[in-house]
């Protein structure tokens, strides 16, 4: 069985009409289990825990836990909108709709069907997936080990280089000598650039400014040049790139001073998540044994790649 390309969306907006554009900031009851956990002695008498029933759909329960997840899903840009007394009813409602829709489905055998069987399987799979990973990768990104690696890449370290430089972009090295001739004579950078910089250069119409850079953000053949020079001095002959030909002027100095942890706390804990990832990842595939083929069935050689058949002749005419 096939669905419209806009199945999906009308499903979601459908159960969501009654809480449509509305949303807050998870409440209390909606809190990440990990942050449930820590505050379980603090928790208020009366206040329900994620076993508590609030509904029950042909005897089904519906329990906090599963309002408290629902309230997780509301996105980032949506929350903050109305109080939580008035978005709890308002999940309920759209829980109740969900299990009703899925009673029905269910009833006309939709769940028998083969293609939506696996899709339902392949949404179990990436479940089971996401929970391995994080169970495997999130206890080892700790507060230590985020100011470890910190400590690894940037304490103690002295700061990097960097040059105020600006550039005229020309496409031949002929117009970049006459520039360079005209530069001598006593003409200004930044009218040059505006003249005769090429036009798909958006730094042309500033003056060809570049701004602050480190050597390792431009190309070899520019940074090389570009960190040779002194203040205030431009090129004397023209810099080829695979952009055209550049005449380049620094203007200014300076060394960075390395980033403070506040400032790469989320970058390098992002690093952390990703190398821990990809180690569960191999460390898993290393467990098992698996067998690639290409498009037509045939198996993949050791070391290669699956491939796709050849592409068909070009139609002659």
């Amino acid at each position: 069985m096939r669905f419209p390309p806009n199945a999906k969306a009308l499903t979601v907006a459908t159960l969501y009409s009654a809480a449509s554009c509305v949303a807050l900031a998870a409440p209390a009851w909606a809190a990440p289990k990990e942050a449930a956990k820590s505050a379980a002695t603090a928790t208020p008498a009366g206040t329900p825990s994620g076993g508590t029933i609030v509904a029950t759909v042909n005897g089904d329960p519906i329990r906090m836990a599963d309002v408290a997840a629902a309230a997780q899903q509301i996105p980032q840009q949506m929350q903050g909108q109305i109080p939580p007394e008035k978005l709890f009813p308002l999940l309920i409602d759209q829980l109740v709709n969900g299990r009703a829709v899925q009673i029905q489905a269910r009833k006309q055998g939709l769940d028998k069907d083969p293609a939506i069987a696996h899709q339902m399987q392949s949404a179990a799979d990436q479940v089971l997936q996401s929970a391995a990973l994080q169970r495997a990768v999130f206890p080892q990104v700790t507060e230590d080990a985020i100011k470890a690696q910190y400590d690894k890449q940037y304490a103690g370290k002295p700061g990097e280089e960097e040059v105020h430089a600006r550039h005229i972009l020309v496409d031949s090295e002929a117009k970049a000598k006459d520039i360079i001739r005209q530069l001598e004579a006593g003409a200004k950078f930044e009218d040059l650039s505006k003249k005769f910089g090429d036009p798909k250069d958006p730094s042309s119409q500033q003056g060809g400014d570049l701004g602050f850079f480190k050597k390792g953000d431009m190309l070899p053949e520019f940074s090389n040049v570009a960190f040779t020079l002194k203040p205030n001095e431009y090129t004397k002959t023209p810099v080829h790139t695979r952009y055209g030909w550049h005449v380049i002027q620094v203007l200014e100095t300076k060394v960075s001073q390395p980033p403070t942890y506040d400032q790469v706390h989320d970058e390098i804990k992002q690093q952390l998540l990703r190398a821990d990832a990809k180690a569960f990842v191999q460390q898993a595939r290393a467990q098992v044994k698996v067998q690639l083929f290409n498009a037509n069935g045939t198996p993949v050689k050791p070391g290669g790649t699956p491939a796709l058949p050849p592409a068909p002749p070009a139609a002659t005419h």
